[in-house]
């Protein structure tokens, strides 16, 4: 199992938004995920923005080009664009995973 973990940047006049949306997750999208591989994923926030992924999968590559064929992920995604700093493309292609230096199994 990988375990992925990434950073990106909420724009800091869109971060109360961006919470709201992420509380109410569209059903399709959580079932894409899920079928995708996608597997304890959490995000979490600073009040500055910065945040950061997690998830574990069998293959993040296979993951991610799983969600990449769904039409649910293409409109989240456009969606989701306008909310990040730094960005080009969707957040999705931002994602890079970060090294691991330490797990306490």
């Amino acid at each position: 199992m990988q375990r992925v973990c990434f950073l990106l940047k909420v724009r800091a006049d869109r971060l109360e938004e961006y919470r709201e949306r992420h509380a109410a997750v569209w059903p399709d999208m959580l079932a894409a995920l899920s079928e995708a591989g996608w597997g304890n994923y959490s995000l979490f926030c600073r009040e500055d923005g910065l945040l950061v992924g997690y998830l574990e999968t069998e293959d993040f590559v296979a993951a991610q080009a799983a969600m990449e064929r769904t039409e649910v992920n293409a409109r989240w995604q456009r969606e989701m664009a306008p909310f990040f700093e730094g960005i080009d493309g969707g957040p999705d292609e931002a994602m890079v995973p970060l090294t691991e230096v330490f797990h306490l199994a």
